[in-house]
């Protein structure tokens, strides 16, 4: 398959609290995504986007983010746990697009102080990602007790996750190709 045009895959971070541990996680995963041939990335903080709070959905639509979206071939979603469940500003902020989504594949990564590396809201998120015409792929990185899991300077500490992240990266970018080339090549009848 001829990819002459780079893929585009942002990696999101989806909270905006102060002293998030998924902030390294976001760089880690940016920089892994970084390291692909043929790949281009970059990291998109919900904690930036302008989205009005008293209002929803494509009514408050983030220009610049809808762009990245419209672009994307894939997308690396990093979202801590909270009170088991995902933050409601990144479902905010996702909502703001639908049309920008269709047929593009999207990896998740769970985050947590604790041991389940977040794995329940990734499994929230499942549904989520389905309506939004997101299409999941079957590689989670979880990353449990993140406080821990990087120094001072946000330094890697743990390189078991360097493997794991290369092959939730394959996964991610053979479904991000072969998905791109549908929406190019195969009409929806």
């Amino acid at each position: 398959m001829n990819m002459e045009r780079p893929l585009y895959i942002p990696v999101i971070l989806g909270t905006a609290r102060k002293g998030r541990a998924s902030e390294n996680v976001a760089k880690f995963m940016l920089d892994e995504t970084g390291k692909r041939e043929g790949v281009e990335t970059e990291l998109i903080d919900i904690r930036r986007l302008d989205l009005a709070m008293d209002d929803e959905g494509e009514a408050i639509k983030d220009a610049h983010f809808s762009e990245q979206m419209s672009r994307a071939d894939a997308v690396v979603v990093v979202v801590p746990e909270y009170n088991h469940g995902y933050p409601g500003l990144l479902k905010h902020a996702l909502d703001t697009n639908l049309k920008e989504y269709i047929h593009k594949a999207v990896g998740l990564c769970g985050v947590s102080a604790g041991g389940f590396g977040g794995t329940r809201a990734v499994q929230s998120l499942l549904p989520v990602m389905r309506e939004l015409g997101l299409v999941t792929i079957f590689w989670d990185m979880n990353f449990s007790a993140a406080h821990k899991l990087f120094d001072e300077s946000g330094a890697l500490l743990e390189r078991a996750y360097v493997k794991r992240a290369d092959q939730f990266l394959k996964e991610l970018i053979w479904m991000a190709k072969v998905l791109r080339h549908g929406r190019e090549n195969v009409p929806l009848e």
